[in-house]
C-alpha cells in the first residue's frame, strides 16, 4: 500500500491567473472538445474548484469568448501583403474562417459568442485599414466589418457542420435530385435554376460572396444616424 504523501511535501500549485486559465481551456477543447470545456471540468484540469475560476471567469459563456479571442490570435493579418486591398482583405478573411472551420464547435459558438479581447480588435484594426485604404467612407466600414464578419462566420459555422455530419453527402444528392425534378409547372424559376443553383467551386462563390458585399458596403451609405433629443 503506497505511503500516504504529506501536503506540505507536495510541489505548490502555480496560482491561477485568467492568460492561464484560457491557456488550459485551449488545451482543453482541443483535446476533448468545446462543449466538454465548463466551467467544471475546467476546475478538475486544473485541480481547483469551479469558485476559484469565477473570480477571473464570469461563466462559461465568457470563457468560450476567451477561447475564440485566444485562436483569433492565429488568424494572418498580414497575408498577401503587396497585393490589392480587396485581395488582402478576402485573405485575411480565408484566414478566420480557416481558423474556425479547425474547430467545428467554435465555429458554431462563434455565431452568439462575442469577442472582445485583443486578438478581435486586431483583427478589427485590419479590416477597417483595408476598407479605409478602399476608401470605404467611415461608417460605412464600421458596419460593413461586422457584415464580413458575420458572412465568414456563418460560412465557418455551415461547412464545419457539415464536415461532422456523415450523412452531408446524403443530403445534397437529395437535394440535386429535387432541383432536377422540381415541377416546371408550379416551379418554374426552380426548375430553369436548378444547376445555377448548385453551381460554382466553394472559393468561387465564396469570392463572389465578398465581392458582392464589398460593393453594396462601398455603394450604400447607412443613413443618417440616430436623433440627438
Amino acid at each position: 500500500m503506497p505511503t500516504p504523501q504529506s501536503r506540505r511535501e507536495r510541489p505548490a500549485k502555480p496560482a491561477l491567473t485568467r492568460e492561464g486559465i484560457v491557456d488550459a481551456a485551449v488545451l482543453l477543447m482541443e483535446r476533448e472538445g468545446l462543449q466538454r470545456v465548463t466551467m467544471r471540468r475546467l476546475a478538475e484540469a486544473l485541480d481547483t474548484g469551479p469558485a476559484s475560476l469565477y473570480v477571473y471567469v464570469a461563466n462559461t459563456a465568457e470563457l468560450h469568448a476567451a477561447i475564440l479571442d485566444r485562436l483569433l490570435g492565429r488568424v494572418d493579418l498580414a497575408a498577401h501583403s503587396g497585393a490589392d486591398w480587396r485581395e488582402r482583405l478576402n485573405a485575411v478573411l480565408a484566414s478566420y474562417e480557416q481558423v474556425l472551420f479547425a474547430h467545428p464547435a467554435l465555429a458554431q459558438s462563434a455565431l452568439t459568442a462575442r469577442a472582445a479581447g485583443k486578438n478581435y480588435l486586431a483583427l478589427l484594426e485590419s479590416l477597417l485599414a483595408l476598407l479605409a485604404e478602399g476608401g470605404v467612407p467611415d461608417r460605412q466600414a464600421a458596419w460593413g466589418v461586422d457584415l464580413l464578419l458575420q458572412r465568414s462566420t456563418a460560412s465557418a459555422a455551415e461547412h464545419s457542420a457539415q464536415r461532422e455530419d456523415s450523412h452531408a453527402e446524403r443530403d445534397w444528392a437529395q437535394l440535386r435530385q429535387a432541383l432536377a425534378t422540381a415541377s416546371p409547372d408550379t416551379l418554374p424559376h426552380v426548375r430553369a435554376q436548378a444547376d445555377n443553383l448548385i453551381s460554382g467551386a466553394p472559393a468561387e462563390r465564396r469570392r463572389w460572396s465578398i465581392d458582392t458585399l464589398l460593393n453594396g458596403i462601398l455603394a450604400t451609405g447607412p443613413g443618417p444616424g440616430p436623433r440627438t433629443p
